[in-house]
């Protein structure tokens, strides 16, 4: 006679600033009833909490108690792997509902380039009310076709943000910043020899700026880059050039063996300790050169599904509208929880 199998349990982390209320937790199992933390708080601003279901996940969400009122955290459920062995807390917000928004716009001049900088950050929700939390960052090449259609060429902005949010509402990335690079001549700047004074400018000056004025994670495992066609080109160097700084790059379509030397030097450099996703549609959107790039990187000792991925779409265009399609996959291979939960078991970071 079998028997039934013993609910999963595990703990969840809450980490919310002291002195703001109470944290509970309310779960699917009985939305009407608080889950207490496990030792009552001590002015901290860590609690911890177990939870118990017989699935292997379970839906719950934190609220938060300041007297008679109940506040939810805003948005969709949250989801919680009861089989995940990632221990990373969750850092809620009650306050600011709504998705993410925008912070004002940044310029200022570049010594390097001899130009000025435009540069959109995108902000996750709550970034302003839970000031514990810090952040991964996500550094985009073409800035002005990410967010706004007014902006963008041919007005197809790639809807960045709504991607985000709809990925933050899964529960299948963890919340992270989206900083938008303006280009200017990005034929100048986005080969050789120009983008070697474009990497400078954007590992000497931006991300600086970024991480002075955010609250980022500035380490290289949660640095990375993407950009398409020649903005592909442009993010695959700078994670050549400086993999202590931009530990990953997503490459779109990109332009290789137009005014670069990339391929030759991925076979005649040493290796780089740097992640790179290729992709590209097919025909006529840079496939062959996607592929010989992808096969490169795999005879000098990249694996694929650890720090390699390449993907193929049949009759994808190479335009906004295309990239934008496919812009969830490396934002999950950047900050999903599965490579955070993966990185962390085999103790990556």
């Amino acid at each position: 006679m079998s028997s039934a199998r013993a609910p999963l349990r595990r703990t969840l982390r809450v980490v919310y600033p002291p002195g703001e209320g109470r944290i509970a937790l309310r779960t699917e199992q009985d939305w009407n009833h608080d889950i207490e933390p496990d030792t009552p708080p001590d002015g901290g601003h860590t609690l911890t909490f177990t939870v118990e279901s017989e699935k292997p996940f379970l839906y719950f969400k934190p609220v938060l108690r300041e007297g008679k009122a109940l506040l939810w955290s805003p948005g969709a459920n949250r989801l919680v792997l009861m089989t995940e062995p990632d221990t990373r807390p969750v850092y809620p917000h009650f306050r600011s509902a709504g998705g993410g928004r925008f912070a004002p716009p940044i310029e200022f001049d570049s010594t390097r380039l001899g130009r000025r900088h435009r540069i959109r950050v995108y902000l996750p929700p709550g970034y302003g009310e839970n000031t514990l939390k810090r952040y991964p960052v996500l550094y985009m090449q073409d800035g002005q076709n990410l967010f706004f259609p007014d902006e963008a060429f041919l007005g197809q902005d790639w809807h960045v943000d709504e991607t985000v949010g709809v990925l933050d509402t899964m529960s299948v990335v963890d919340d992270f910043i989206v900083v938008g690079v303006y280009s200017q001549d990005r034929f100048a700047e986005y080969t050789k020899p120009g983008y070697a004074t474009y990497g400078s400018s954007l590992n000497g000056e931006v991300k600086p700026r970024i991480d002075q004025d955010f609250r980022t994670l500035p380490g290289p495992l949660n640095t990375a880059l993407l950009g398409s066609s020649l903005g592909g080109v442009v993010s695959f160097y700078l994670a050549w050039e400086w993999p202590d700084v931009f530990g990953r790059a997503a490459c779109l379509s990109s332009t290789f063996g137009y005014k670069d030397d990339l391929l030759d030097r991925v076979l005649s450099e040493e290796k780089r300790d740097a992640g790179f996703y290729l992709d590209s549609g097919w025909p006529e959107d840079n496939y062959e050169v996607t592929v010989s790039m992808a096969m490169a990187l795999v005879s000098r000792g990249w694996v694929f599904g650890r720090d390699l991925l390449h993907f193929a779409f049949p009759l994808a265009e190479h335009d906004e509208k295309a990239w934008g399609l496919r812009l969830h996959l490396p934002m999950q291979l950047f900050s999903g929880v599965v490579r955070h939960a993966s990185q962390m078991l085999h103790h990556e970071a």
